[in-house]
């Protein structure tokens, strides 16, 4: 198994570098990949601010990466949670936070927006301090 970085899953899903896109696609063709969460967190923010994506534009192109049968990940159930997160108005990073504090009864912050977006949406309840 291999792991890739940001760079080379950005290459991918915007071909914005030919040579670039070429190498990421034979890297893919590897037997089982793996993407690190960290990763994948760094992704989303590259397409959103360096490439202008959408929301629903990042979760397609996750969800289109996700889906190949060599791509492996920390957690699938866990990713499959943060991108429907995401579609529906939560901020990419908090959804991953939040999806990955579920064995806690509560997550603070100081993010007025992203408690009020989370109360329906877990056990693991965000509150201000």
């Amino acid at each position: 198994m291999i792991a890739v970085d940001t760079n080379v899953v950005v290459r991918l899903l915007t071909r914005d570098d030919e040579q670039q896109y070429n190498a990421s696609v034979k890297l893919f063709q590897t037997p089982e990949i793996f993407i690190p969460d960290t990763v994948i967190l760094e992704t989303e923010w590259v397409l959103r601010f360096a490439y202008g994506f959408q929301p629903d534009e990042i979760c397609a192109a996750l969800r289109k990466l996700f889906g190949l049968p060599n791509v492996q990940l920390t957690n699938g159930n866990l990713m499959a949670k943060v991108l429907q997160w995401h579609e529906n108005g939560l901020d990419f990073a908090d959804a991953l936070h939040l999806a990955t504090s579920q064995m806690c009864a509560q997550m603070y912050t100081f993010d007025r927006k992203f408690a009020a977006q989370a109360q329906t949406l877990t056990d693991c309840s965000v509150k201000l301090p």
